[in-house]
């Protein structure tokens, strides 16, 4: 009988990727995937250190790992197992630590794990990590990992340390695994980094993301081309004429705002402005119809005043967003702004607290503003926990549920929107 192994995932997109890799590796050395609470022989626990709150999240996941799998090896991999390997091992029931460096090491690593005794360490530095490219996994959505690192030090991001500098993938390499997803029957394909307007600029010869979109827009069968998180300064011509223009590319974005005061942002040493940012956004929406766009947005970072917080806002009531992730400032060790005396926790929240009322507002508009459309879905691996429901995500980055068969899941549908309520879109399924 082959081993079991499950997978618990934390933070971005990119360790989704990530654990997309690390299952098609484990997968192909004979290992069988599992939920977590079949108590698997190997829990492979994908941590996140963006916040403090993430580290309370990979403390609990960890944990319940142990506790549901007992008898099985947990390994703890991922930023938080980077950045901080000892007060990881130190965790009760951890049997392995892995940094970012060593996640393809991983079969080996398992083999030569001793039955008992403490944990075992492999941390490496992370400028050896190499960009790894999984075969098709089990998911509607397959997450394509082109770059990772970032050559940007902003005053309040852990993420260089975890990650390292700013590497890319080959271009015929992305290219060759998009098209053999798109074959295996994979719609939609997202592309990750960390930094991913960058991507290119390290290669020889050196290329860009607009020369690549160029390349993978041309592939048969593909639906769905979806960009991850992007700073607005790579928002170059090329990359605008291409985003704007080609129907593969998903009408979604996520554009990082972190503040809309040009003071925050110069402290949190971020490369735009917020005439900058405003500017892209006006453009980006007049370009495509209906655009779903997101972005982060930092409350409480040390020195922001009610002015700055109320610059913020503002500049939030007045684009056109769908979504935002708000954060409160979490000091993280050895970055330039955790020497610097912070806002309060209490301040800290009450803004976060207005960000999200205002955010679920407006997504709530976005999402009426979709009403009676006929929507091309790609139906998701799973149904909807509360109605059993199939769910759908349209281009533009809206979940729909609606009826219909199990045939259904992981394949184009047309769905009406018909519905629309706080925390939820319901749709009916058009006919085929």
């Amino acid at each position: 009988m082959s081993a079991t192994v499950a997978f618990t995932t934390l933070g971005c997109r990119l360790n989704q990727a990530d654990t997309q890799a690390l299952q098609a590796l484990l997968e192909g050395r004979g290992f069988r995937t599992v939920p977590l609470e079949a108590a698997p022989d190997v829990v492979i626990v994908n941590t996140c250190t963006v916040t403090a709150r993430a580290e309370l999240s990979d403390k609990r996941a960890i944990r319940r790992a142990a506790r549901l799998s007992p008898h099985g090896r947990v390994v703890v991999t991922g930023c938080w197992a980077q950045t901080s390997p000892g007060e990881v091992a130190a965790l009760g029931g951890v049997d392995l630590v892995v940094g970012n460096a060593d996640k393809a090491r991983l079969p080996e690593l398992l083999a030569d794990l001793p039955v008992a005794g403490r944990p075992r360490v492999e941390v490496r530095d992370i400028a050896e990590a190499r960009i790894e490219t999984p075969g098709p996994a089990h998911r509607a959505r397959q997450f394509v990992k082109i770059q990772d690192g970032c050559q940007h030090r902003c005053a309040f991001c852990v993420v260089p340390l975890a990650r390292g500098a700013s590497r890319s993938l080959p271009p015929a390499v992305v290219e060759d695994h998009a098209r053999r997803l798109v074959e295996a029957g994979h719609p939609e394909i997202v592309l990750t980094g960390i930094d991913l307007g960058h991507y290119g600029a390290d290669l020889l010869p050196r290329t860009s993301l607009a020369a690549l979109l160029a390349r993978l827009v041309t592939i048969e069968g593909l639906r769905w081309l979806r960009l991850s998180s992007m700073l607005p300064a790579y928002f170059t011509g090329e990359v605008l004429e291409i985003v704007t223009t080609s129907p593969v590319i998903a009408p979604h974005l996520h554009v990082p705002l972190q503040s809309g005061s040009d003071r925050v942002l110069r402290a949190m040493r971020r490369p735009y402005t917020v005439t900058m940012y405003r500017t892209l956004v006006e453009r980006l929406a007049g370009a495509i119809p209906r655009l779903g766009l997101g972005a982060d947005v930092i409350v409480g970072f040390p020195g922001e005043s009610e002015a700055d917080f109320a610059e913020t806002v503002a500049l939030v009531e007045s684009l056109p967003f769908s979504y935002l992730h708000v954060f409160p400032y979490s000091p993280r060790k050895g970055t330039e702004a955790a020497t610097r005396p912070g806002v309060s926790a209490a301040t800290a929240a009450a803004r976060g607290r207005r960000l999200r009322e205002l955010a679920a507002t407006k997504n709530l508009r976005f999402r009426e503003g979709m009403r009676g459309r006929v929507e091309e879905v790609l139906t998701l691996e799973a149904r909807d926990r509360a109605t059993g429901d199939l769910v759908g995500l349209t281009g533009n980055y809206m979940e729909v549920t609606f009826r219909g068969p199990d045939r259904l899941r992981r394949r184009l549908a047309r769905v009406r929107v018909t519905a629309v309520e706080i925390g939820a879109t319901r749709g009916r399924l058009e006919e085929q």
